[in-house]
């Protein structure tokens, strides 16, 4: 079929970059935003990734969620690489086997809560499936709030909303990029809550981009990034471990 995007099954990888890097312009002046990211992450896996501003998470995100072409090194994307998809192809595969959350939650404001989740559904070309719309937004805890237009609602509905319209099309990975930096504590732990819920409950794989070591620490995985390159991780840490962490990397001592 047109636009049909093959999968090639390499392992039981979610997500893969083999010598990923990323360089804006060119001779002295060249920008060297990733430099070489070796990194494979599994189904069903919760990851955050964190670091210093200019240390590159916003070109990982991009990179590894084929919104931005790597200068060399391999992606994979539930087992297909999608590294020399054309642009077409790669629309087709973001729409149908991709899930975005971004902090300004991206709702549309004429649509309702139904037309907005099932967006992802309509843009594959797929009839929308109202059935589906009605399981997830039960799933997120805004039952009976499908014919409301998000204006008519608060920013965590609003963001509850946008994971589900991630997850209506069951994708291979959901990416969000600092979900929860438009919120109040309260609010942006119900939303990381159900990120959690979506790993655990659903089988999702979420790859999360944030600068709050309380949000990474609802990760199973945090990945630290400095100049471009992975320089540490942790495992299940705590919010203040996490940000002990982050201020090594910022150059700063952290009182005993």
């Amino acid at each position: 079929m047109p636009g049909e995007v093959k999968v090639t099954e390499v392992g039981d990888w979610a997500v893969e970059l083999r010598g990923v890097r990323r360089q804006y312009g060119r001779g002295s002046s060249a920008v060297h935003a990733l430099r070489g990211i070796d990194l494979a992450l599994p189904r069903g896996s919760f990851t955050a990734v964190m670091g210093p501003s200019g240390s590159g998470k916003s070109t990982f995100l991009q990179c590894a969620a084929g919104l931005d072409r790597p200068s060399g090194g391999t992606v994979r994307l539930g087992g297909t690489e999608i590294t020399g998809l054309s642009e077409n192809k790669l629309t087709v595969l973001r729409r149908s086997r991709l899930g975005f959350v971004f902090q300004a939650f991206n709702l549309l404001p004429s649509l309702t809560v139904e037309q907005n989740v099932v967006l992802p559904m309509r843009l594959a070309g797929r009839r929308p499936d109202r059935r589906r719309a009605a399981e997830v937004l039960a799933q997120v805890g805004l039952d009976g709030l499908a014919r409301r237009r998000p204006g008519q609602l608060s920013g965590g509905q609003q963001q509850r909303v946008a994971i589900a319209r991630a997850l209506v099309t069951r994708p291979d990975v959901v990416f969000a990029d600092e979900p929860t930096g438009a919120l109040d504590t309260t609010t942006a732990a119900e939303v990381l809550g159900l990120l959690r819920q979506a790993v655990d409950g659903l089988g999702a794989t979420v790859v999360m981009v944030t600068h709050d070591p309380a949000a990474a620490a609802w990760a199973d995985r945090v990945l630290f990034l400095a100049d471009g390159s992975i320089t540490d991780h942790l495992e299940r840490a705590s919010a203040d471990r996490i940000a002990a962490r982050m201020a090594l990397l910022a150059g700063v001592r952290v009182a005993a």
